[in-house]
């Protein structure tokens, strides 16, 4: 064994930053300025033993050294590496001890125990804990409080010690009961106080061998120091029932036999405590890993983000300024625009009622009903252009106005223009109910005589001379009708949200929102007709209602006829159904001719086996280079739920290995019922179609969220798989495909949030084929599985362990079935754009999020952050329908 020295000027990494590297903890001064005029360097030490070389790159400024980079070896490198961190008066004395002790390690073949309280893998399982964020975090006061509510007879019972420590897994806590009571020779079902803080105590010990002998002894149920494969199967089930993981729970047999043969080499039939030992020191190391390409450009960056305290209130409250003008240009503009058109309308017709005869009587009442009316015409017709979905598409693709018009916020826009109607209602109907009618009402005859040509001979004398006149009757029909469908539209209403009673929960929902939107073509025919039959305006050109619908009621009715023959024209054939975990219905169809469409958009869908007027917005899941066009359903709603029932009557259920419980393609001979008739309608464009304008996207999903995304993998991989044939020259570059928008994607970060482990099985196929096909690391695939608690939580640490052994010996994870190592918990969304902002500097990122609303005030907040601290620049986009 040697050992080499040698100076670096840079203060860039030695090695690549694809190599494999466990780092430890910086000690110094971290926070003070980058450059120092202190003398500083980096050392390497470099340890040969036969054919394994472990190199260790030290920082050291002045009298104070810290382990910069670690490459080779294992997790008790680490250890040596911590002892390092010193302070010390002579760095040649120190490196010469660190290889002595390499030596030692080197020639020992058991494990030798050390003071992991000081060492890099220690510090990495500090997380091994039974106490955690979500457990335990309140302190013994809490507890203790919580054993007085829940003591019987003085005496906590074993069925409530989980929820008295905050645990809510009642079986995981059962056997950590066990555990601690079998230490201490307790055979009774319940403790006192005193011994539940002694439980207490040694659960939320410091120590990692306190906590790793509390987690053998759960294990080892007959407390002989051994642990059996059948033991080792009851702690894998009660793991997997704990982080909800039930098809690991089925394999618990199997995966046992995993580790017995990992950690019983020498088929003893049992394994011991350091056995365990190794296996959870070798996997945390493995899953902390960070992948950064330099820890002085982490830090530089980090201090960078750090925000700094404007105390000046005006220019704390510019720079907001600015930075929501910047950030919302688009949508400011727009809303201006329509702010000023609205306000001036009102003025308008306000001024012009104002010199007329009607206003000595009716006074401002009659004014402030005629300005609201006019700006009602205006956003009555408005209104229809956002909802102009095939105009919008075209728009967005074909010309260059989504640079300055905000596009994707068509929806929203029509959810504002609504807003302004309730508004103009209000006022419009307000004044006239409550202001000039009564007014009319109680005019003397003299002051009537300039109102006999708009009301007739004789003055009215009640209200219901008003309500009974065309006039009257078409108005309240329409606030009534409005008022359902503004109601009905709410998400509280369309969501199911209120807990309602059952025959009025079947008037909301989805459907009711659904029929009671398509209220629209009655309220516009009275709208039209209320328009005509004014009591003030008696001239035929003065009647300007239809004049203010007339474009938009054609361009809408032309948009619903092309719908309309489109999907008759476009008819398909089913190919493949198939439910899924998690009530996901996927439907495979045959590609109409003459379809084309781009990744992240999607199309509407008609079955009218279960409602032949309602289409319903889908994601496309397949990529436009397949043979086919996919989606994939999650059954939330009513017309969903009908759905899937619908195809679960037409279909067998699947037999052997098949992936789903419905398979369509698979039905054979003279018995094959009849399947659902399915039309659909599109494409329609959509923010993630934008993602070929950047070399990096970055793609999150949450859920069935994935669904765009999964389309965009999709593409990405098959251009990928042509480039590859154009290179080996399979194919020809002229390809028919060259009239196509350039692909300029180059790197691909997907991030997948899911709740349960089903869930994986919808798009398994899509990471398979990205992790045999992708050998140049262009695609980089996340999957978190939320269910799962964190790494280094007692109750996931076997389940940590057993993912890296099955997956280091067979390459496919544990928890999602497929080639791609599965994440716990959720994501650092904060750690995965600082990774994306140091592998990409000075690049424009395109963020592209679908899934639900609650995660995107942080990721818009957060690329908005980097883009403005950092050269890397962040474009965030979310998916509307």
């Amino acid at each position: 064994m040697e050992i080499e020295e040698h100076q670096i000027e840079s203060w860039s990494e030695t090695g690549s930053s694809g190599s494999r590297s466990t780092r430890v903890g910086f000690s110094g001064p971290m926070s003070g300025p980058l450059v120092s005029n202190k003398k500083s360097s980096k050392k390497s030490a470099r340890f040969k033993d036969d054919e394994e070389l472990v190199e260790i790159t030290l920082d050291v400024r002045d009298d104070v050294v810290s382990v910069q980079n670690i490459r080779g070896g294992d997790p008790e490198t680490a250890l040596l590496a911590s002892r390092l961190e010193k302070r010390p008066s002579s760095l040649s004395m120190r490196l010469r001890q660190v290889s002595q002790e390499l030596k030692r390690m080197t020639s020992s073949k058991k494990f030798d125990r050390v003071d992991r309280s000081k060492s890099g893998a220690a510090r990495a399982l500090r997380g091994f804990k039974f106490m955690t964020k979500n457990v335990g975090t309140e302190g013994w006061s809490q507890v203790e409080k919580r054993f007085l509510d829940l003591a019987v007879e003085g005496k906590l019972p074993k069925t409530r010690f989980g929820q008295c420590i905050g645990m809510h897994e009642k079986e995981f806590a059962g056997e950590l009961f066990d555990a601690l009571s079998r230490r201490r020779g307790i055979t009774s079902a319940s403790i006192t106080k005193d011994e539940l803080r002694e439980f207490w105590e040694q659960i939320t010990d410091q120590s990692f061998d306190s906590r790793l002998q509390t987690f053998f002894d759960m294990v080892d149920k007959n407390a002989d120091g051994r642990i059996t494969q059948e033991e080792v199967q009851e702690i894998i089930g009660l793991s997997a029932s704990a982080n909800k993981l039930s098809k690991l729970q089925e394999r618990s047999d199997e995966y046992a036999a995993l580790i017995m043969e990992e950690l019983d080499p020498d088929n003893l039939g049992y394994i011991e405590l350091h056995n365990l030992e190794m296996l959870l020191l070798q996997a945390p190391a493995q899953s902390t890993h960070i992948t950064t390409d330099s820890r002085v450009m982490s830090q530089m960056l980090s201090q960078k983000l750090v925000p700094t305290k404007e105390y000046n209130p005006i220019k704390r409250g510019f720079r907001a300024l600015a930075y929501f003008v910047e950030d919302n240009w688009k949508r400011i503009w727009v809303i201006a625009l329509w702010l000023a058109i609205c306000a001036a309308l009102f003025t308008w017709k306000f001024i012009q009622y104002k010199h007329r005869a009607v206003f000595d009587v009716m006074g401002y009442c009659v004014t402030a009903a005629k300005g609201a009316a006019e700006t009602l015409k205006f956003n009555m017709a408005l209104i229809l252009l956002p909802v102009c979905r095939n105009t919008i598409t075209w728009l967005r693709s074909k010309t260059k106005l989504g640079m300055a018009v905000p596009f994707d916020d068509n929806i929203n826009f029509h959810k504002v223009i609504a807003f302004g109607i309730a508004i103009g209602v209000g006022i419009h109907a307000i004044c006239h109910l409550t202001c000039d009618f009564p007014r009319l009402l109680h005019t003397t005859e003299e002051e009537y005589e300039p109102m006999k040509p708009f009301f007739g001979e004789d003055r009215p004398n009640d209200y219901w001379w008003f309500v009974k006149g065309t006039e009257g009757w078409t108005g309240i029909t329409i606030v009534v009708l409005m008022a359902i469908a503004y109601t009905l539209a709410q998400p509280w209403f369309r969501r199911n949200r209120l807990k309602l009673p059952k025959p009025l929960k079947k008037l909301t929902g989805f459907n009711a929102f659904w029929y009671s939107h398509h209220l629209f073509v009655i309220v516009y025919a009275l709208f039209i007709v209320h328009g005509y039959y004014l009591y003030l305006s008696k001239e035929w050109y003065k009647k300007t209602t239809w004049m203010y619908l007339a474009i938009p009621m054609i361009l809408y009715a032309c948009e619903r006829l092309l719908r309309a023959f489109r999907s008759g024209y476009k008819s398909v054939k089913i190919l493949k159904v198939a439910v899924y975990p998690g009530n996901v219905l996927a439907l495979h169809v045959s590609k109409p001719q003459g379809f084309k469409y781009s990744s992240g958009q999607y199309i509407f869908v008609n079955c009218s086996d279960v409602s032949p007027f309602q289409w319903h917005p889908f994601s496309i899941t397949s990529a436009p280079g397949d043979d086919y066009v996919s989606v994939h359903i999650r059954t939330l709603g009513d017309w969903t739920s009908q759905l899937k029932n619908v195809f679960a009557k037409a279909c067998q259920p699947a037999s052997g290995d098949q992936s789903g419980l419905l398979r369509a393609d698979m039905l054979q001979g003279n018995n094959i019922p009849r399947m659902p008739k399915l039309l659909i309608d599109g494409p329609y464009g959509a923010p993630a179609q934008d993602y070929k304008d950047y070399e990096v996207i970055l793609l999150v999903g949450l859920g069935i969220g994935a669904t765009p995304l999964i389309s965009i993998l999709k593409d990405v991989l098959n251009n990928m798989k042509q480039q590859k044939d154009i290179e080996e020259g399979m194919v020809e570059s002229g390809v028919k495909n060259n009239k196509r928008k350039p692909f300029a994607t180059n790197r691909a970060y997907f991030y997948w949030v899911t709740r349960e482990q089903g869930s994986f099985e919808w798009f398994k196929g899509v990471m398979d084929d990205v992790a045999e096909y992708d050998k140049d690391g262009i695609i980089e695939l996340h999957n978190y599985c939320t269910s799962v608690y964190e790494e280094g939580d007692a109750r996931s640490a076997l389940i940590t362990m057993l993912q890296s052994l099955h997956h280091a010996k067979s390459g496919v994870d544990i928890v999602s079935g497929t080639r791609v190592k599965t994440h716990f918990a959720r994501p650092n969304w904060r750690s995965v754009f600082k990774h994306t902002a140091l592998k990409h500097p000075g690049k424009r990122v395109g963020v592209f999020y679908c899934g639900a609303h609650t995660l995107v005030g942080e990721l818009k907040r957060l690329s908005l952050d980097f883009s403005r601290k950092t050269n890397t620049k962040f474009d965030f986009h979310k998916e509307n329908f």
